[in-house]
């Protein structure tokens, strides 16, 4: 008895001894450990269009594959980017969308877990390759969807591009093909652009762009680059509208309303920036905004932008509002009123000018004063001669009647000059 309890107790042992020394060896990260297991990958690439499928096998026995939990980790770097992209996968195929890049080196290995606790038991060494892509004649991709159905692509054509060379855009979305409404070119007369109007957006279809090259000299299409895009992400949205300011109880109070947009236009969806003069650029999640004033009497100035944020990542903000003045309690847009006043003076010159020529105004003003005739002449000089005359008798007759009057005065002087003599001798 004491013999058949003895047995699994040395067996027992046995086990927890040799798990102990793989688990430390494991922890210690000891290359004969992984070595010893066996495992390895076999890569294969296949191109299809825009896309490589990366796929591999590995040497896992079925009784391994039953008893543990296998996974790939799989890291892959583009060529030209410093950016290592690694994902933990259960399938033996990853799709690698190449986009505008030229190639990329890729590499993979297998993990053993186990299925209860999920402790990693064996993972192999990594498997490497690189995979190659055609020469990619364009670079700086950069689209943009604005006024709801405005639609704008640019890039750049690389200088070592072939001088024979002409670039094409179209793209796809549930189904429908688009190709470009007018081009924009450099003065290489290279397309380099494309601008769309009227489109309308379905905002959870991917766009997909195809961006393809055709050989002029040979009259052949060649190489196409493919990239999707999400609508909502590169909407650049129109400025908040229905932007009012006031000022109430000593502080600013902004409110606005949400742009329209070609996704949900929930409340929740948008972020706002508030700028007011001298005061930092603030974020704000609801439709208004409150700001302390110290002082009332200066002037400011309020505007407000917008962007997604919430339920889609938007990195493009919209432009500014329009500038809202508050002075004194009373919101004044400056802009408007002037704009205002500025089509008011210019309508009533207009008119102004157009009644004159009309009725011929300026003709009446500006009509010169006619000469007088002879007779006129005539008449004119002979009256003033005669008023002359009539001033010169007025002067004489005046002239005597002065002179009568001093004679006269003289006289009775002299009168009373005897009057006296005689008195005097009568004493």
């Amino acid at each position: 008895m004491a013999h058949i309890t003895f047995v699994p107790v040395v067996l027992i042992l046995t086990l927890l001894q040799y798990k102990t020394l793989f688990s430390t060896g494991l922890a210690n990260g000891q290359p004969d450990v992984v070595d010893e297991l066996g495992l390895h990958n076999d890569l294969q690439i296949t191109k299809y269009d825009s896309r490589v499928i990366l796929s591999w096998n590995n040497n896992l026995t079925e009784e391994e594959t039953k008893k543990y939990s296998v996974k790939y980790i799989l890291s892959y770097t583009f060529f030209n980017t410093s950016y290592e992209r690694k994902e933990r996968l259960q399938e033996k195929k990853k799709i690698i969308r190449l986009e505008l890049h030229s190639g990329f080196n890729a590499k993979v290995k297998t993990q053993l877990f186990a299925k209860e606790t999920e402790e990693l038991i064996k993972e192999s060494v990594w498997t490497e390759c690189t995979y190659k892509a055609p020469p990619v004649y364009i670079q700086n991709l950069s689209c943009i969807i604005y006024n709801i159905s405005f639609f704008n692509c640019t890039w750049h054509v690389k200088a070592e591009a072939p001088a024979d060379i002409q670039i094409f855009f179209s793209y796809r979305q549930t189904g429908k093909y688009f190709e470009c409404q007018q081009y924009i070119q450099n003065a290489r007369k290279k397309n380099i652009g494309c601008h769309m109007k009227g489109i309308y957006f379905q905002p959870s279809r991917k766009i997909k762009l195809n961006i393809s090259v055709t050989d002029l000299k040979n009259n052949s299409r060649g190489l196409s680059y493919y990239k999707a895009l999400l609508p909502q992400k590169i909407e650049k949205l129109n400025p908040p509208i229905n932007v009012s300011v006031s000022l109430e109880n000593r502080s600013i109070k902004i409110h606005w309303k949400p742009p329209p947009t070609i996704g949900s236009a929930s409340n929740n969806c948008f972020m706002y920036q508030v700028k007011i003069t001298d005061h930092k650029i603030v974020n704000v999640a609801a439709e208004k905004y409150e700001y302390p004033l110290h002082r009332p009497a200066k002037k400011y100035t309020a505007q407000v932008r917008a962007k997604k944020e919430v339920c889609i990542r938007n990195e493009i903000w919209s432009d500014w509002s329009e500038p809202v003045i508050i002075h004194d309690g009373k919101t004044v847009d400056i802009m408007l009123l002037s704009l205002t006043l500025l089509c008011l003076l210019i309508f009533l010159g207009g008119l102004l000018i157009c009644t004159c020529r009309r009725y011929r105004c300026l003709e009446v003003i500006t009509m010169p004063v006619p000469h007088p005739t002879d007779n006129i002449i005539t008449w004119l000089a002979a009256d003033e001669t005669h008023h002359q005359k009539q001033i010169s008798m007025q002067m004489e007759m005046h002239s005597e009647v002065v002179l009568g009057i001093l004679e006269e005065n003289g006289d009775n002087i002299h009168q009373k000059g005897h009057l006296k003599d005689f008195e005097l001798e009568d004493l």
